[in-house]
């Protein structure tokens, strides 16, 4: 049996496989198998995970547990959060007001000062900066945003990418980002530089070279990597 071929029943309180439910008994909530297929799940006793044979990885129960990306899984345990490796301990002795999940090798959290940041497989901290908020990492490219409300990209070791800061922003999608100024939304490249001049009320990621847009007026677009626009709505 494949974890990938296991499916959340639509009461999400139990597991199906091939159409037929998985375990007899339901829990209270359930959520999906992560490599290397373990599923966070939650009964009367609170949330804990399950192998696909339905055994507990540990006896430990938590307030909220999370599933398993790069065999790590954010839990809360006395309202505070770490992540555990597929053994069931802590993979680290720090904890946190919340943790992330990791993704590609990193996760963000947040300390006991409200202050994020990124930290490896080991618990141990990439970079020596705290941010007002981070996000997770895609394509080696993080958001996060200063004491001042403003928002920038960095690498993993906490290098800024370009000098570049905006009032939002959004991690990289096929080389654009996501970007908004007091004028509006745009798209921009990796050295945060503009790549049209227009600005929009919404965007979205470019997708196969084309994204969605509304206009400041209104109006729905279709607009490619050059800026220009394509109408969609009259």
């Amino acid at each position: 049996m494949n974890w990938q071929d296991i499916e959340v029943s639509l009461n999400r309180k139990n597991f199906t496989y091939k159409g037929k439910t998985l375990f007899k008994e339901d829990f209270t909530e359930v959520l999906e198998f992560q490599d290397p297929g373990i599923a966070a799940v939650k009964n009367q006793n609170g949330w804990f995970h399950i192998m696909m044979n339905g055994q507990p990885i540990s006896f430990n129960f938590y307030e909220r547990a999370f599933g398993f990306y790069y065999n790590r899984a954010a839990v809360i345990e006395n309202n505070l959060a770490y992540h555990i490796g597929i053994d069931g301990l802590a993979a680290y002795d720090e904890r946190y007001l919340w943790c992330g999940n990791f993704q590609e090798h990193i996760s963000v959290v947040k300390n006991l000062a409200s202050q994020y940041f990124h930290i490896d497989l080991n618990g141990n901290p990439l970079y020596k900066e705290k941010f007002s908020y981070a996000g997770d990492f895609k394509e080696g490219i993080a958001c996060v945003c200063s004491a001042n409300g403003n928002y920038t990209h960095i690498k993993p070791n906490g290098e800024f990418l370009h000098d570049k800061w905006f009032r939002l922003l959004d991690v990289y999608h096929k080389g654009y980002a996501r970007a908004k100024d007091e004028k509006g939304w745009f798209h921009v490249d990796r050295n945060g530089d503009e790549i049209y001049q227009k600005r929009y009320s919404l965007i979205e990621p470019f997708y196969n070279g084309f994204a969605f847009c509304v206009t400041l007026n209104n109006k729905q677009i279709i607009l490619n990597e050059f800026g220009e626009e394509f109408p969609i709505t009259k």
